[in-house]
């Protein structure tokens, strides 16, 4: 997905552990035109930008996209970063500038590998009414990000416990672990199922920094109440996190998030990301001039 905001401002990123439990409200943004849809967004934001590697999030939906043109974004690029595609209902089909063609269904991870450059679009499907997900990004190390671009497709097998199940589309948890390998420091993707009335000690690593995200339903994280569509964050050094449902409300659906604190700046700027101002002008100049030329990549060695 891209930022489709007209005027993006430039972001500087940065690690940091910040308060035991910190509540980050969404941000609505427009995807489109007039009939675009609507997206949540809380990353990055002014009182938390990275959460591990984890530098972007938009949540969306339940969108009824016979209103909306749903998911309609046209060829971007991306740098630096990789791009998380994660579905609740609907499906959409991506295409990148490498070939990789790819339907993105609900339970069904697409991760893209932007590396030094790379152009792609996404568009819901025809047969899609209602289109309901995350759009997530996570910035590459300075060590990794100039490597070729990559794409990996995974589908979870879901683990389940008393009262609650997951599925684990990036990193390890709760004895699930996925094969994709995000070529960055470690990371934590998990959606997270919780039925009313449920009352679950999770294990955490304590070297990651973790955040929750309440897409539906109500809970508690050791007794705070998360509100919807927020984005509740978590400092490293917590060995357990308890997650209560009310008994009298219906399930309760999440995503949890997570990794080791980044430790490196990063400046976001549309849909790069890059180091320095100086080299965000670059990758804007370059992109510009590739527009013109008719060129299908933004690879700096071109």
């Amino acid at each position: 997905m891209s930022n489709t905001e007209p005027v993006p401002l430039e972001t500087l990123c940065r690690s940091g552990s910040g308060e035991q439990v910190q509540l980050l409200p969404p941000r609505a943004v427009p995807l489109g035109g007039p009939r675009g849809m609507n997206v949540r967004r809380t990353l990055p934001q002014r009182r938390r930008s990275l959460v591990g590697a984890w530098c972007f999030l938009d949540s969306y939906g339940p969108d009824d996209v016979t209103v909306t043109d749903g998911m309609n974004v046209a060829r971007h690029p991306h740098t630096g970063l990789a791009t998380v595609s994660w579905l609740f209902t609907g499906s959409i089909d991506h295409l990148d500038s490498a070939g990789k063609r790819a339907r993105v269904r609900p339970g069904e991870m697409s991760l893209m590998l932007a590396g030094r450059g790379i152009t792609h679009q996404e568009y819901s499907t025809p047969e899609t009414t209602v289109l309901h997900g995350a759009q997530l990004w996570y910035a590459l190390p300075d060590a990794t990000r100039e490597q070729e671009h990559d794409f990996a497709h995974y589908a979870p097998e879901p683990v389940r416990g008393p009262g609650w199940s997951l599925c684990v589309f990036l990193g390890s948890f709760a004895g699930s672990t996925s094969p994709v390998d995000p070529r960055t420091t470690p990371l934590l993707g998990a959606e997270v199922h919780l039925e009313p009335g449920a009352s679950w000690d999770v294990e955490l690593d304590q070297s990651f920094e973790h955040a929750v995200l309440v897409d539906s339903g109500a809970v508690l994280a050791d007794g705070v109440d998360l509100p919807g569509d927020h984005l509740a964050y978590f400092p490293p050094g917590r060995q357990t996190l308890t997650l209560a449902t009310p008994h009298d409300g219906g399930p309760t659906r999440l995503l949890l998030l997570g990794g080791e604190p980044f430790g490196e700046d990063i400046v976001l700027w549309w849909n790069f990301v890059g180091r320095s101002h100086e080299e965000i002008a670059a990758y804007r100049a370059i992109y510009q001039h590739e527009i013109g030329a008719g060129a299908r990549c933004t690879d700096r060695r071109r």
